[in-house]
């Protein structure tokens, strides 16, 4: 019998676009002759399923069934694909959980933790794991550029800290762009991270359960033609993103490695994605996706394609993993 695979896209935030385009590949290329594929809506009003007719079916929030042609249809795995909120930063992974409907990505504490940059590097720090040397601030702290510039240098980086995407993050040079940079980050977030630049080269590791192994798809390197991986080179064709990464075999040992003991150490599940810039024989953990893009030009579904998976196949994995008892 098939499966009921509602494959949920929208959300709350600045990333909605990017989650619906996600969300429409994934529905496009799981195997309908397997599974029963509903796209669901997820908008601050309503969460719904839009048929071929272009008629609106409610999902009832109180148990995540759909009512369709007078029959209620109970989902069988929830396939998420919504970055920013709900979808990345717990909250939908605790609802799923709270009324018994399994779903692809990790566990809400690790969502939660991992969405939030500052939260994030301070649990790996002690790991020995390398971290750029980082200054947080809340909305309503009074702003000291100079111990900013004391503690992280210049260049740096100025982030929203709950935000993807590269939403609401600047490269500052000067003390002087600090409180401007500090003020666009404040209205993608409540919390902000400034962080030390570190010039090197960047790479992107995805991790994910494959045939009973935690494995490390092949590498990508990040080159972009603006300052940083920001909005325009990770969505306008700014940036090169080259898979499998050319780099040495301890380089590319070391990240996958490093990639692999994250993902077990902080439990994750699902599709992961690592960010590194590398220096000399450090390699900087810059953050965790546990929500990656998963359009046909985003870095995870390039690096499956370049394992030897096709997207039908890397797609349905995730719900293999999520049937697990």
């Amino acid at each position: 019998m098939k499966k009921n695979i509602a494959v949920v896209m929208g959300g709350y935030s600045g990333e909605r676009e990017i989650s619906l385009a996600s969300g429409s590949v994934v529905s496009h290329h799981l195997n309908k002759e397997k599974f029963n594929v509903y796209p669901v809506i997820v908008d601050t009003d309503s969460w719904y399923y839009k048929d071929e007719q272009e008629q609106i079916h409610l999902i009832d929030k109180s148990n995540f069934r759909l009512s369709l042609n007078g029959k209620s249809i109970q989902f069988d795995v929830v396939f998420n694909a919504i970055h920013g909120t709900p979808g990345e930063d717990g909250l939908l992974q605790a609802y799923f959980d709270l009324i018994g409907v399994k779903h692809t990505s990790c566990d809400f504490y690790q969502a939660a933790l991992t969405f939030n940059k500052r939260d994030l590097l301070a649990v790996l720090a002690p790991l020995s794991i390398d971290i750029a040397p980082s200054y947080s601030l809340n909305k309503g702290d009074a702003i000291d550029t100079a111990a900013i510039v004391e503690k992280v240098g210049l260049p740096c980086f100025v982030k929203a800290n709950k935000a993807g995407s590269s939403l609401g993050v600047s490269k500052v040079k000067e003390e002087a762009q600090i409180e401007a940079a500090i003020a666009n980050a404040f209205d993608f977030d409540n919390e902000i991270l400034i962080e030390s630049f570190i010039e090197g080269r960047e790479f992107s590791v995805g991790v994910c359960p494959l045939n009973g192994e935690i494995v490390a798809l092949p590498i990508t390197e990040i080159v972009t033609e603006n300052e940083f991986f920001d909005y325009e080179a990770k969505y306008q064709g700014k940036a090169q993103e080259i898979t499998p990464a050319v780099i040495e075999e301890p380089l590319r040992k070391k990240l996958a490695e490093l990639s692999v003991f994250i993902y077990k150490k902080l439990k994750l599940k699902g599709f992961c994605r690592s960010e590194y810039i590398v220096k000399g024989d450090r390699a900087f953990l810059l953050e965790i996706n546990t929500t990656p893009g998963l359009t046909a030009e985003s870095i995870i579904p390039q690096q499956a394609i370049a394992y030897g998976l096709s997207l039908a196949d890397f797609f349905e994995s995730a719900i293999d993993q999520a049937l697990k008892p």
